[in-house]
């Protein structure tokens, strides 16, 4: 049943992002509007949504939602879909190529699907509980590498709640001395996706939602990879940060992370 429904989301999953790949095309920066502070948002963000949600109905029409932008409310007893419609507005707005499309399906307490459809690459990542990760129809798994001295990490900058920013810039600067490089991409699904698929061998992040990540923790996982919190604790997705790895970097980085994030 899951990875008839995960082929499905896939296709809703790109249809959204043929969507806002044409908008991007024409798109007028003028018509962005404020959530909060840095927190940006267009037409394009809230029709793609409407659009998912519409289409995820007919799949599972007693699921519910939780969604970026809020374009329906509704809680299902049993399943409940997590949508991010444009991951990475910010990078969309100023015509950077790096945003994606992130659905993920919750049953009862547990992440059972995930789909990261990255826009520009036309790569699609997914994954469904008890199954392999997948990116374009081949297996993905994490990579490989046993120590941060050797591997390349993601991370997210905070643009709204500067609080911990100190604590931030000394762990980025530790993670830079003692790494092959950071990257900061603007999209925490293609963070995730790239772990998931080795690309990156660790992600880190605090401030996040669960729109923001629940697609990709499925994917890591489902990759061999390990998605936690940035305590160590197992469940990150009603957190503000996460830390995914290959496992294999997991207590190293956790044990890095916690010289600053007390």
């Amino acid at each position: 049943m899951l990875e008839t429904i995960t082929l499905k989301v896939i296709e809703v999953a790109k249809q959204a992002g043929a969507f806002i790949r044409e908008e991007r095309k024409k798109f007028d920066p003028d018509k962005i509007e404020y959530k909060g502070l840095n927190d940006l948002v267009s037409y394009v963000d809230k029709t793609a949504e409407a659009m998912i949600v519409k289409a995820l109905e007919e799949i599972l029409p007693d699921a519910g939602f939780l969604t970026e932008e809020k374009t329906i409310n509704r809680t299902g007893e049993r399943y409940n879909w997590i949508i991010d419609p444009l991951d990475g507005t910010t990078n969309f707005i100023h015509g950077l190529p790096t945003f994606s499309v992130s659905i993920a399906l919750k049953e009862y307490d547990e992440l059972v699907m995930g789909v990261v459809y990255e826009v520009n690459q036309d790569e699609c990542f997914y994954a469904w509980k008890d199954a392999p990760a997948y990116l374009n129809g081949k297996e993905i798994s994490v990579s490989k590498n046993e120590t941060i001295s050797k591997s390349l990490i993601a991370t997210g900058f905070p643009y709204y709640d500067f609080q911990k920013q100190p604590e931030y810039i000394d762990l980025f600067v530790d993670l830079m001395q003692h790494c092959h490089g950071l990257r900061r991409i603007g999209s925490a699904a293609v963070d995730l996706a790239y772990t998931a698929c080795g690309r990156f061998d660790a992600y880190y992040e605090y401030n996040l939602k669960p729109w923001d990540i629940a697609a990709g923790i499925v994917i890591v996982r489902q990759a061999g990879g390990d998605c936690v919190t940035f305590k160590g604790e197992a469940d990150p997705l009603e957190k503000c940060d996460i830390v995914a790895t290959n496992k294999k970097l997991t207590n190293e980085l956790v044990e890095v992370i916690g010289k600053y994030f007390k």
